[in-house]
């Protein structure tokens, strides 16, 4: 008997007993089939090999091989899924406080949150301009070099300032993706992350989902404290630290250039990296320099994106990396993704080259003012108990601390029912929060009058609490 017919009658005899036995139950040891039928290992191997591919065995290392539940269902029964909570392990990937950031309210409730702009303050019919003259160009629709268009590098390169140049950055899908690539690509899985606390949620997701543990550093009103920086590497051994130097998310606070100094030499004393994520830049009338400006030796990755400034679904970042590091984040973006689709790189640098892009920013950093302006009066006016922060120079937020007794969470149900939508403040951080706190867009409302009646809702929800 040839090796594949031996395989083949092994196969049948086992697939006779296999209908003899119940679910569940042992199949005679490969030894003792071996001894019955006079094969070697490998016959048995591979004849088990068989029935377990026709799904009619399962194999359990060191055990054995067991009849398999067959499954028996009507066409109109739901299918089961429950054995992949054991293949999937125990990772998990938590979206819970990203969907709640990206869901859009329904239209009778106010949205005090959210990350971009409201749609009547986008630039979509500069921006549908945009796109037809780049769509028609002769290569519009061929592959775009794998780090992104040159020209779209060197603008991005020349937003980052210092030495920065072309060849130092790389497109990449938006300025979340940028993050997910740079905690896969700096950290080991199982290794710790610093994190400015409260941060954005966004980020805390992607750490988790990188396997990372993000360790909290503490702030004050002028952004991370770079003493408690210090004393964080020193204690955790962390390799990589995770901030928002301008318009900080959820605090407003922006790093003064002294900080942002103090900040790289820390890391830079740790052996570690800053992940400079930068996404809320073009949202302040005047930033100062960016961290990696500053920095010429690669210790701060630098993160920034046209999103936030412009419309959701213009998904377009850069990452700012030197050496090895920039090697990793480019391998981590070609296996993941290729590339970013040319006719939406050609249409962001047709935006950015024309004057659309100065009156634009122009126009959403005199809305900002009025918004922001508005917001604290009608708290202070209808929330006096509720204090802010600090008065942020731009963006999008503002982060206020409510009084000890107010249950957050029953706060921000209230205010949904009474129609309007608020962030709660325990998404912002990675451990135990120091009390209730809450954020309040004032770029997401349709107008600033709708921007104090949210206020006004708020309000009344609070007492109601």
């Amino acid at each position: 008997m040839n090796n594949d017919s031996s395989i083949a009658h092994i196969a049948a005899v086992l697939r006779e007993e296999v209908a003899r036995l119940q679910p569940g139950d042992r199949l005679p040891s490969s030894r003792e089939i071996m001894r019955r039928h006079g094969v070697s290992p490998v016959t048995v191997s591979r004849a088990i090999g068989q029935l377990t591919a026709e799904g009619r065995v399962v194999t359990r290392p060191g055990a054995g091989a067991f009849v398999a539940r067959q499954a028996t269902r009507s066409p109109a029964a739901e299918p089961d899924t429950s054995w992949q909570t054991v293949a999937l392990g125990d990772r998990v990937v938590d979206d819970q406080a990203v969907t709640s950031l990206l869901a859009a309210p329904p239209d009778h409730v106010i949205p005090l949150t959210g990350g971009y702009l409201n749609p009547a303050l986008r630039p979509s019919k500069q921006l549908a301009a945009a796109a037809n003259r780049a769509t028609r160009r002769p290569d519009a629709w061929a592959m775009p070099p794998l780090t992104g268009l040159p020209e779209l590098r060197r603008w991005f390169a020349l937003q980052a300032g210092g030495d920065v140049t072309a060849a130092d950055a790389l497109i990449v899908s938006g300025g979340q993706s940028a993050l997910s690539h740079a905690f896969r690509s700096l950290a080991a899985p199982g290794t710790p992350v610093l994190v400015e606390t409260p941060t954005y949620p966004g980020a805390l997701a992607a750490a988790k989902a990188a396997g990372l543990r993000a360790t909290a550093v503490p702030m004050d009103r002028d952004g991370v404290r770079p003493d408690l920086l210090a004393e964080a590497f020193a204690v955790t051994g962390a390799r990589v630290f995770y901030c928002q130097p301008t318009l900080h998310n959820p605090t407003g606070a922006t790093l003064t250039r002294e900080r942002r100094e103090q900040v790289i030499s820390v890391a830079r004393a740790a052996g570690a990296f800053v992940i400079e994520d930068d996404v809320l830049r073009y949202l302040a009338d005047q930033a100062p320099p960016s961290m990696v400006a500053l920095d010429p030796d690669g210790t701060v990755v630098h993160v920034s994106s046209l999103t936030k400034i412009l419309a959701p679904s213009l998904r377009v970042a850069a990452v700012v990396a030197r050496g090895p590091a920039a090697h990793r984040l480019r391998a981590s973006q070609l296996v993941e993704s290729f590339f970013v689709a040319r006719p939406l790189q050609e249409t962001a640098l047709e935006f950015v080259g024309s004057p659309a892009w100065t009156r634009h920013l122009r126009a959403v950093h005199a809305e900002i003012a009025v918004r922001r302006d508005a917001l604290a009066a009608a708290l202070a006016a209808r929330l006096p108990a509720a204090e802010l922060h600090l008065l942020p120079r731009g963006g999008k937020h503002v982060w206020v601390r409510l009084p000890p007794h107010v249950n957050e969470s029953a706060l921000v149900e209230a205010a949904y029912r009474n129609g309007v939508l608020v962030s709660p403040g325990r998404m912002y951080y990675p451990s135990e929060p120091p009390g209730p706190r809450l954020r309040l867009t004032f770029m997401a409302a349709a107008h600033v009058g709708q921007v104090a009646e949210g206020v006004r809702r708020l309000a009344e929800a609070m007492d109601a609490c």
